[in-house]
């Protein structure tokens, strides 16, 4: 028994040692400096194959107090709502309603241990990007127009890895990581406790590589777009899990059924339509 605690031990320091030895030996120094890289003609540094792939995190830290970002001259920024919990998108409402996803990629499904997952989860960690996903959707209100949101309210919970919102037809469609759904809405409603109705299925499953999802609907309201990312980042999970991935989608809301509109767009998000061209 002694022997098995012993080994077990090891196992898990060694692990630890790896970790380690990953962040400790992935750092590098900037060898060009920040002014050579802009511009048509910028200064590229030369390639450096290294047996660990470089990996520099950016810290996400809070606005210091007291201190602001540096606007354009005559702009003004502030901090219209904070202490949200991972928020991802946003959405205004024609009353200036601002809804924002409260969301995160849904949880793994069980598996065998993985050193190379593990280790991604350790760097995502460190981004803060590991927390779990609130699945709602909150409402912020500046009813006095100052710029700050006095207002704050839980629009939707009990979602899917939301991301995506369109509204339009007394409708408000949430595109979640698995289907769009869509409730009912009333102009200035701060609570929507209806069921969704599911409107059609979107690509997911136990890969789900790029799980954010996004939507708008069409001019005439008789369709809409849907993206879904990549379900891979080479394709090293084979071309089966690719089906209708790195794509746009176009869905027909009369028959509920969809095809393929666009593709090689490897994790499409932020549609919108030219004013111009409406294209």
């Amino acid at each position: 028994m002694a022997k098995v605690i012993f080994a077990v031990g090891l196992v898990i320091a060694l692990v630890v040692i790896a970790a380690g030895a990953v962040f400790f030996l992935s750092k590098e120094t900037a060898t060009v400096a920040i002014e050579q890289g802009y511009g048509p003609n910028p200064t590229l540094p030369k390639p450096n194959p290294k047996l660990i792939p470089t990996v520099n995190i950016a810290p996400a830290k809070p606005w210091p107090a007291g201190q602001q970002p540096i606007a354009a001259e005559g702009l003004v920024v502030n901090a219209f709502a904070d202490g949200l919990d991972h928020p991802r998108s946003l959405h205004v409402l024609p009353n200036g309603d601002v809804l924002v996803t409260e969301t995160n990629r849904p949880p793994k499904p069980d598996k065998d241990f993985d050193f190379r997952d593990w280790i991604m989860g350790v760097v995502m960690g460190q981004a803060g990007a590991e927390v779990p996903s609130a699945n709602r959707i909150m409402l912020l209100r500046d009813a006095d127009g100052d710029g700050v949101a006095e207002t704050r309210s839980v629009l939707l919970e009990g979602l899917n890895s939301p991301f995506g919102m369109a509204l339009f037809n007394g409708k408000l469609y949430v595109a979640n990581t698995d289907a769009i759904v869509a409730f009912p809405y009333e102009d200035g409603v701060t609570a929507i406790t209806a069921s969704p109705e599911k409107i059609v299925d979107l690509p997911a499953g136990d890969i789900n590589h790029h799980w954010t999802k996004d939507v708008i609907a069409s001019r005439d309201g008789t369709k809409l777009y849907a993206t879904a990312g990549s379900n891979s980042n080479v394709g090293e999970n084979g071309m089966e899990a690719e089906e209708n991935r790195a794509a746009v989608l176009e869905l027909d809301l009369a028959t509920k059924k969809s095809r393929l509109f666009a593709s090689g767009l490897r994790n499409p998000n932020g549609l919108s339509w030219q004013p111009d061209s409406g294209e």
